[in-house]
């Protein structure tokens, strides 16, 4: 059983990393005698992220940024869901507070760094704040339609045996609602990435965006490139690590799948 299992997961990890793999490669044969002064060559942008990013600028640059980034968005993720159930589970306060969530949510939140930089600097808590008010509107909305869509059926027979509210929501309304939140999640994922960058390019003095734009303005075009692969990678692992979680976590609902594509 557990051979299978890992035959099988040795298969997808497999046919997960051959296309990325063949990418690189035709990156590094098509740029290797390529003499155009913006795109270098990939062995000349590996060796600047090698000499930047595991040396010179990790502790200055890079664990700022990863620090504002997680912090935003498990802010986000917190009252993404916590807002989102009470929404979800009150339909009065949902229908109250609508007009007020459509127009902040059709805010850019790149728009708000004026703002943001205005009322809190350049620091961390301005990078925090707007990749929260960014990354929050996917995980709310999906937890929103995730209790709502949660089945008549159970709510009546947790109210005739009484169930107690606590419960309700341990037990209901986030084990039905999870799979929606999880698509939040990973759409907000990709937002609070995208956020953390336009908050360094424009409101910071270090940091992985701060780095790109000055690279930029000094014309250190294998740096600028070495910053932007940095996030790439940056943004795959976290994705990567949100879906062994999921796995984990929904464990019961992707074994339902899979029975359901055996028949």
């Amino acid at each position: 059983m557990i051979r299978s299992r890992l035959a099988r997961l040795g298969r997808l990890a497999a046919w997960e990393f051959t296309l990325p793999v063949v990418l690189v490669l035709v990156w590094w044969w098509s740029s290797q005698h390529t003499t155009s002064y913006f795109f270098p060559p990939l062995s000349i942008i590996l060796e600047r992220f090698h000499e930047v990013w595991l040396f010179d600028r990790f502790a200055s640059d890079f664990l700022p940024s990863l620090g504002n980034l997680l912090g935003g968005y498990l802010v986000a993720v917190l009252a993404g869901v916590a807002l989102g159930v009470l929404l979800g589970l009150t339909r009065w306060i949902r229908e109250t507070v609508n007009p007020v969530l459509q127009f902040l949510r059709a805010l850019p939140a790149t728009a708000l760094l004026p703002l943001a930089i205005g009322l809190l600097g350049i620091g961390s808590s301005m990078k925090v704040a707007v990749i929260f008010l960014g990354a929050l509107w996917p995980i709310l909305l999906n937890t929103i339609d995730g209790v709502r869509g949660i089945d008549p059926t159970v709510w009546d027979v947790a109210r005739s045996y009484r169930v107690s509210w606590r419960h309700r929501i341990a037990h209901i309304v986030l084990p039905g609602a999870a799979p929606q939140i999880f698509v939040g999640l990973r759409a907000s994922l990709s937002v609070a990435v995208i956020l953390l960058l336009a908050s360094e390019l424009y409101g910071s003095s270090s940091g992985v965006g701060h780095f790109i734009l000055q690279a930029q303005r000094q014309f250190a075009i294998g740096d600028m490139w070495a910053g932007m692969v940095l996030l790439g990678i940056l943004g795959y692992l976290l994705n990567l690590a949100l879906q062994l979680v999921d796995r984990k976590v929904l464990a019961w609902r992707h074994s339902l799948t899979r029975k359901d594509r055996s028949e």
